[in-house]
């Protein structure tokens, strides 16, 4: 659990330090920021989706997954979390609910965040979320900027996430194979690219709803090797 701690504590460190400058940094510069950012979120999930071994999966991985989020509507799950933080936190002046999503989705549906805590779980090896750590404290201090205090709760979101993943990993380290890793890796990337999209505002996609999508791959090995 260290890597995820070091994690979760780097995005509140972020956090932090992006609420210092909130405001002293001119609009124009946080706007224009915050597009370049998306366009490297969009990099990183095409680079991770690109890494698809079996096209087919992928594509039932979506369907299965967007409809499997819209029944259990998990996006307006988060929505609710992130107005209920917003309240308990009114003199905010941006939106905590945006902030608490899309940092959440951001920070906790990448290949790094899903390999990391499998390496974690599996030979306490932290290397690869110690290098997430420092890439989402920066991504953090920028979103913060512009997005407010909802960024800093996202950290609880990712100790939640992570740490799951690392438990179960321990757990399940027969099934946690490269090829499992690999296919969970590629939808996370799709994933991370409709994000992108959220955040240069091209579309509204409503990807917390197309979270349950990363677990259709690790269910389809499971029952691969079961027969």
């Amino acid at each position: 659990m260290l890597g995820t701690i070091v994690n979760s504590g780097a995005i509140i460190a972020g956090s932090l330090v992006g609420l210092i400058f909130k405001g002293r940094i001119k609009e124009n510069y946080t706007d224009t920021i915050m597009k370049g950012l998306a366009l490297c979120v969009m990099l990183i999930g095409l680079m991770n989706a690109m890494k698809v071994d079996n096209m087919l999966l992928l594509i039932f991985s979506i369907v299965i997954g967007c409809v499997l989020g819209e029944a259990m509507n998990i996006e307006g799950k988060l929505e609710a979390l992130g107005h209920a933080l917003e309240r308990k936190f009114e003199g905010s002046d941006h939106s905590i609910a945006k902030g608490f999503v899309t940092a959440s989705l951001l920070f906790c549906v990448g290949s790094m965040a899903i390999i990391g805590s499998i390496e974690s779980g599996l030979t306490g090896n932290h290397q690869t979320l110690f290098a997430k750590s420092i890439l989402d404290g920066i991504t953090s201090i920028i979103f913060s900027t512009t997005l407010g205090l909802g960024v800093a709760f996202s950290a609880a979101a990712v100790f939640v996430y992570q740490g799951i993943i690392t438990i179960c990993a321990g757990l399940l380290k027969d099934v946690l194979t490269t090829a499992t890793i690999m296919d969970i890796s590629s939808v996370g990337g799709v994933l991370i690219i409709a994000l992108g999209f959220n955040v240069l505002e091209v579309s509204k996609i409503k990807v917390g709803n197309m979270l349950p999508a990363i677990l259709v791959p690790f269910l389809y090995h499971i029952i691969l090797n079961f027969f």
